[in-house]
């Protein structure tokens, strides 16, 4: 256990010291600017012409500009582009150690190899929640701002755990593209992974499959799709595999880089 937590505070002082939070953080927050840009237009599409916010030509989005359309706008951003900002974190957590070649160094370390895995995991929730609170808090704020109709506190509230759901469904649905990180030696290979998924969760849930599928899971629960049991042990299946495999690679795995 003193292993375990050794190992996260190095790696949070690894993370300290990287321009990649800050970059992570900027790019979450794009998600509540824009949500709240959408709902500007959708108050009054007249005057978002007027002042040139958009064409003449352009196609609304369906929807009122109410709080629950922006936090379900929310939480589809962060279903999809969580998809890629998470693998984004993961990948670095992960894959920087064999960028950098430091891998054998760290291993040489009197700290065993489950250890340093369990910490970089560790950082990977703690960072991914913090992000995850970060779009929530600046949510209300944008939404506040854009003057949005009041609403019962419970629907502020239940918004609130819809984005953390979606968040939990998608962090562990990016377990085995972080297993790529480590099995890839770097940050392409899980990247790849990433992108392949994305497409992949695009086309699957136009067939009709997504909630068998597990990346297209967390957009289908963000939509408000009644998802069955099936869906939830497809997710948790998923996460498990790719933690543990994570695990055993580093445990088993050569690891001659």
């Amino acid at each position: 256990m003193n292993n375990v937590v050794g190992a996260t505070w190095v790696e949070l002082f690894k993370a300290r010291r990287s321009k990649v939070p800050l970059l992570t953080g900027l790019g979450f927050s794009l998600v509540p600017l824009v949500g709240g840009f959408f709902m500007v237009i959708l108050k009054d599409p007249e005057f978002a012409r007027q002042a040139g916010l958009i064409s003449a030509k352009a196609q609304l989005m369906a929807g009122v500009a109410d709080w629950p359309t922006y936090l379900e706008l929310l939480a589809q951003a962060t279903a999809i582009g969580g998809l890629i900002l998470f693998s984004l974190i993961g990948s670095w957590v992960f894959g920087r150690e064999y960028a950098d070649r430091t891998v054998k160094d760290l291993l040489a370390l009197p700290t065993s190899r489950s250890a340093i895995v369990s910490a970089k995991f560790v950082l990977v929730a703690l960072w991914s929640a913090t992000l995850i609170s970060l779009v929530y808090l600046l949510g209300l704020g944008v939404g506040t701002g854009v003057a949005l109709p009041q609403v019962p506190a419970q629907v502020i509230l239940q918004g609130g755990v819809t984005l953390a759901i979606t968040a939990g469904l998608t962090i562990a649905s990016v377990a085995p593209i972080i297993f790529f990180a480590s099995a890839g030696h770097g940050y392409l290979p899980p990247m790849g992974v990433a992108i392949l998924a994305i497409f992949l969760a695009q086309v699957i849930g136009i067939a009709g499959w997504g909630e068998y599928f597990p990346w297209s899971i967390p957009a289908l629960y963000a939509q408000g799709e009644d998802l069955g049991i099936i869906s939830y042990v497809v997710i948790i299946v998923t996460g498990v595999a790719g933690v543990g495999g994570t695990f055993l690679w580093w445990e088993l795995a050569d690891q001659t880089r």
